[in-house]
């Protein structure tokens, strides 16, 4: 029996569209309350936007044989111990009984300043999938399975996102990969080497304009690092998991 991808395409541009319409409200909710945030941030705090991606990973988990498994979406449930810190809040967590299965990130990032939150970003998943790894390591989830660990960016599709970057190193050259790349070619770099690293099971970064709200529109790069891959290899974790009960 063939994986089950639950229709991703289509829920995916579904999740997109919710995205981009759970800014606008969460903007003009701020707006009629007279409580503005800085710059995009009115945005941001509104509430969740990635919760499409959320149903999305839950319909595939439901689907490939973990039928009964926990899966955690409240925030008060949603922390694992660390190793570095003493715990750590994502955004999904898989819970087969007392097992854990798999803990993902769902961020995004919507201009005008790429240059500070990319690089932010990227200090972030590499530093948590590390403390995760280490806390794995010294049995922090008990003596079970490697988890799947997955972390999927979506960043705005402008102009400023696909322009060429230039980069400032006056003692040792940046490695050639990284020269003018534009920040979402910085993103497709950063998932392909976390899972290269083997830091993430799955990593993914996909771009998306504004009038994406309209159709639910996004591109990705098509390889280790699109959409097809995360949820192909996720699918497949989850079925191996089931098996294995």
């Amino acid at each position: 029996m063939g994986l089950y991808l639950a229709n991703y395409q289509a829920k995916t541009k579904q999740a997109v569209k919710a995205f981009w319409i759970g800014r606008d409200l969460a903007r003009t909710k701020q707006i009629s309350a007279g409580k503005v945030d800085q710059g995009e941030r009115s945005a941001v705090t509104g509430g969740r936007n990635m919760d499409g991606f959320i149903a999305l990973m839950e319909d595939i988990t439901r689907g490939n044989g973990l039928k009964h498994a926990t899966i955690h979406l409240q925030r008060k449930a949603l922390t694992l111990p660390g190793f570095f810190r003493p715990t750590k809040l994502w955004d999904m967590i898989v819970m087969n009984g007392p097992t854990l299965v798999a803990a993902m990130e769902f961020k995004s990032q919507v201009g005008p300043s790429f240059g500070n939150n990319c690089n932010n970003r990227a200090e972030e998943a590499i530093g948590t999938a590390h403390d995760f790894w280490t806390a794995y390591r010294e049995r922090a989830f008990g003596d079970i399975p490697r988890p799947f660990l997955g972390w999927l960016m979506l960043v705005e599709d402008v102009e400023q996102s696909r322009s060429p970057v230039k980069d400032s190193s006056p003692h040792f050259p940046v490695f050639s990969e990284f020269k003018n790349a534009s920040y979402l070619e910085r993103y497709h770099l950063l998932c392909r080497k976390m899972t290269h690293e083997q830091l993430y099971t799955a990593a993914a970064s996909l771009a998306t304009p504004r009038s994406a709200i309209k159709d639910g529109r996004f591109t990705d790069f098509e390889d280790m690092t699109g959409l097809n891959s995360f949820v192909a290899t996720f699918a497949g974790y989850i079925a191996a998991a089931a098996a294995r009960k």
